[in-house]
């Protein structure tokens, strides 16, 4: 009834907490919300609603859950940590329980200093994240605390994925599988993108789906050049492409697929050629996919060869990303700016290969993506059935 499982959330506090001491500082503050999610929900399994929310890693002693009083009876439920402690900043404005206690920042310094406590050092996490007020009333509550951005550190703890996390994300993956057949057979001239959205979403949520990692992507013809567009009221066309993506979450752990099918089911010769070029270097990202190798060497791969066919004016953005609790996580670790060409791949970690082009004259452009699990033997499939798919020439 939860979508945490505790073994790894004790775990996981444990390794923070080893990183504190590591860093020499007296706890970790971790923000988060409803958009940024993906940093607490490794240590809640569950986010609020409507609020804001973060978590209190002291060095040593038990985690805090610290958020607004129209969530706690939910996190008491439903979160991994219960420890609760309510604050009118990470509330709406105006909203009020009144039976409920209320905490500032300088009355829980006053509870953690009294405990044992006393926070000299902190590492934020997301920092960045946090809205300007919750940023200012925590350091007037502490005040003459050092703060230190620990972010890129406890990302990192998320890179390489447990067997759990690994058998999560499998799970997700054929909710995916579940959610595109379902779109597929919703397909047609004279349909919607909304209906196809939402043949999509009821499969994935009636199989289990936690949530989803980003709202669908839909879209088609000319819409198809807006690369990320959600489904609006728009009827699909014969001879048109129409771009699909969903990431269905199991335990929060997210499983995604891209494609580009034609709305009256057969490709144009352009439209095939364009598509098959994308699969080959999908194909030629895939075979990169091994301990060591980084982000950069795995998007040349693909890159150089659909530049080779004079498809190099229409790529947007690289292909290779983290995947985990968000659809794109890490984005820092997969930059180029990182480690020179990206952090080398590590077994246990789990890549989206995401292959796109758009604003190709008559064709417009398209997508297809699936991810792989890095294996010290290569690559393993995340989703059978699409990396099948992919590796398959349309004729």
């Amino acid at each position: 009834m939860s979508f945490y499982n505790m073994d790894e959330t004790n775990r996981r506090i444990g390794k923070i907490q080893e990183l504190l001491k590591e860093k020499e500082l007296d706890a970790a503050l971790v923000y988060y919300d409803m958009v940024n999610i993906a940093n607490g929900w490794y240590l809640t399994g569950w986010c609020p609603q409507f609020e804001y929310g973060a978590v209190l890693v002291p060095v040593q002693g038990e985690p805090l859950l610290l958020g607004g009083s129209e969530s706690e009876e939910f996190a008491k439920q439903d979160s991994a940590i219960k420890n609760t402690r309510n604050f009118s900043v990470f509330m709406q404005p105006g909203i009020e329980f009144l039976y409920s206690k209320m905490y500032d920042f300088a009355e829980l310094n006053r509870e953690l200093s009294a405990a044992g406590t006393v926070l000299k050092r902190i590492g934020f996490v997301a920092p960045d994240k946090m809205p300007t007020k919750l940023y200012r009333d925590f350091c007037a509550g502490f005040a003459g605390i050092e703060i230190v951005d620990i972010t890129f550190e406890f990302e990192l703890l998320r890179l390489v994925k447990s067997e759990w996390e690994l058998s999560c994300m499998e799970k997700a993956n054929k909710l995916a599988d579940a959610a595109y057949d379902a779109m597929l057979k919703t397909i047609r001239p004279g349909a919607g993108e909304l209906q196809v959205a939402a043949a999509g979403e009821y499969a994935a949520r009636w199989n289990g789906a936690s949530g989803y990692g980003f709202d669908a992507i839909i879209a088609s013809g000319k819409r198809v050049e807006g690369i990320v567009s959600t489904p609006v009221d728009k009827e699909l066309q014969a001879g048109e492409m129409i771009m699909l993506g969903m990431a269905p979450q199991w335990c929060g752990y997210t499983g995604t697929f891209g494609d580009t099918v034609p709305v009256s089911g057969e490709y144009t010769k352009k439209q095939r050629d364009m598509m098959n070029a994308m699969r080959h270097a999908l194909h030629l990202c895939k075979e990169k996919l091994y301990p060591g190798v980084k982000p950069a060497e795995i998007d040349k791969a693909g890159m150089d060869y659909l530049r080779k066919l004079g498809y190099g004016d229409y790529l947007v953005a690289q292909f290779a990303h983290s995947t985990g609790l968000m659809e794109c996580e890490g984005a820092s670790y997969t930059s180029y700016d990182c480690c020179d060409g990206g952090m080398p791949l590590q077994p246990g970690m789990t890549i989206m290969i995401d292959v796109s082009m758009f604003k190709i004259p008559e064709v417009i452009g398209g997508r297809i993506e699936t991810g792989y699990r890095i294996t010290e033997n290569g690559p393993v499939a995340l989703s059978p059935k699409m990396d099948k798919l992919f590796g398959t020439e349309i004729r």
